[in-house]
């Protein structure tokens, strides 16, 4: 999901059930923090600097990039 910002709400899709994070999967929070790093220079693809760090209705806080966030279900 592009554009996300601080304060948006999203929903965690990793759908990839070997992934760790898979745990995660459907699972909701607000974006409290966004980092940014050099991993778009390794990908090739410059969304990929930005780390969402996202804090979960659980309370859990994780980190993700663009790819496993979408837009929350209401």
């Amino acid at each position: 999901m592009e554009n996300t910002d601080k304060g948006d709400r999203v929903r965690i899709d990793i759908p990839d059930e070997t992934d760790p994070d898979h745990q995660y999967h459907g699972d909701h929070g607000v974006v409290v923090n966004v980092l940014s790093d050099d991993a778009g220079v390794e990908t090739g693809d410059s969304r990929d600097s930005r780390l969402y760090r996202i804090q979960l209705e659980s309370g859990e806080t994780i980190d993700v990039r663009w790819r496993d966030i979408r837009p929350p279900i209401q």
